[in-house]
């Protein structure tokens, strides 16, 4: 799949330790996009949280809102919106907003909701919550495409809705589903034909089952007209990269524990086990994340291309590990080295250098004789005029 154009983008839950500012912790996240923004990123995905003490957002939409005002180019998506929290009406009426206020950039990602404690703190069994999600999915894609809906379940009621403006993108606002462990996402994008945003790591084990997802994907939208794009499908993976694989060690140093603790802790899955000593060295050696040099994340996003068949974007999760500086530093070395190798912004360049050193010989010929050739139609003319004097 090495012609499939691949984009850039970021999940941004986002993880703060709760030993910092928390003001201060989520201004960094707007810069970071401004960041990313000139480093031509191509989108974010913003998370809902509402408990834990270390993902901090509780309202993608009005982060979003904010940082469309603080940037140019990157498109920005819920990433994603719980919706079981929501009444699917309402949610629907308030990212045709962010559409229209953002001209086309918002994205609108969801999924049942990742914290158990989020759910239970509103009443929720978080058994219901995949059901939950298929039934408000199906009112709002309604609701987006134009048509007037009724629907009642044991969680709401629609009665005669329909949404007083059309999206700003036509025919819709770009929609996607998260899918992780279990099928359930993968089959609800396929049956309405909308992207999938596949989290939880690219580890072999992790990426196989991305990859049987979007299989499945793939099957349940041919069998509801559609007909899939990997375009539309986007992966989450876990990066760090530095000048020298020993200081992208030492810069993570900074946060990875702290991240490791979060997720063994309190999320509902650990992504470090929590008998590992060193973090680090135990995400390089299972494959997990990345952690090197430009080139080693070049190598890494073709082993993730080619054993899954290719995709459209490649999203890294926004984590932290390394300081504020060390942190736009590796961003910026992924927009320098390793986005253009899969975006074949080089190629041509690459091919002008390469005609342009093997005709040097010819060239330089050429140009000295139209040097020398100009010497001596000035030396004849400065010969006539002295003559005519």
């Amino acid at each position: 799949m090495n012609d499939l154009y691949l984009r850039s983008g970021i999940f941004l839950a986002p993880f703060h330790n709760h030993d910092e500012n928390p003001t201060l912790s989520m201004e960094r996240d707007l810069e970071l996009l401004e960041h990313l923004d000139r480093l031509n990123y191509h989108e974010a995905w913003i998370g809902e949280h509402h408990s834990g003490g270390f993902e901090l957002i509780a309202c993608p939409e009005m982060f979003i809102a904010a940082a469309a005002q603080r940037t140019r180019h990157i498109r920005l998506g819920t990433g994603v919106v719980s919706l079981p929290y929501h009444n699917p009406f309402m949610l629907a009426d308030r990212m045709v907003q962010l559409d229209h206020m953002t001209r086309g950039r918002a994205m609108f990602g969801v999924g049942p909701g990742a914290l158990v404690h989020d759910a239970l703190k509103i009443g929720i069994d978080p058994s219901d919550q995949h059901r939950m999600m298929e039934e408000s999915f199906d009112v709002v894609v309604r609701l987006m495409r134009g048509e007037t809906v009724s629907k009642k379940t044991d969680w709401f009621n629609i009665t005669d809705a329909q949404l007083q403006l059309r999206p700003y993108t036509r025919p819709t606002m770009e929609l996607a589903v998260a899918a992780a462990r279990s099928p359930s996402g993968s089959v609800l994008a396929g049956k309405y034909g909308v992207g999938m945003l596949s989290i939880g790591g690219t580890a072999p084990a992790q990426m196989e089952r991305h990859t049987a997802n979007w299989g499945l994907y793939e099957e349940t939208a041919r069998a509801n007209g559609y007909t899939p794009n990997r375009k539309d499908w986007r992966v989450v993976g876990f990066f760090h990269i530095a000048e020298t694989r020993e200081q992208a060690r030492q810069n993570m140093r900074f946060g990875v524990q702290a991240f490791a603790n979060y997720f063994r802790d309190v999320a509902t899955f650990p992504i470090i086990p929590p008998d590992v000593t060193d973090p680090i060295e135990w995400l390089i050696e299972t494959g997990t994340a990345c952690i090197g040099t430009p080139d080693d994340a070049v190598a890494y996003v073709e082993r993730l291309m080619k054993g899954s068949g290719g995709f459209g974007v490649l999203c890294e999760l926004a984590q932290n590990w390394a300081d504020w500086e060390q942190t736009k530093r590796h961003y910026e070395l992924m927009a320098r080295f390793v986005h253009p190798h899969f975006q074949q912004s080089r190629d041509l360049l690459r091919g002008s250098y390469d005609y342009a050193v093997g005709h040097r010989a010819d060239f330089v010929g050429r140009a000295s004789e139209a040097i020398q050739k100009a010497i001596d139609q000035h030396a004849a003319r400065q010969g006539n005029k002295e003559a005519a004097e």
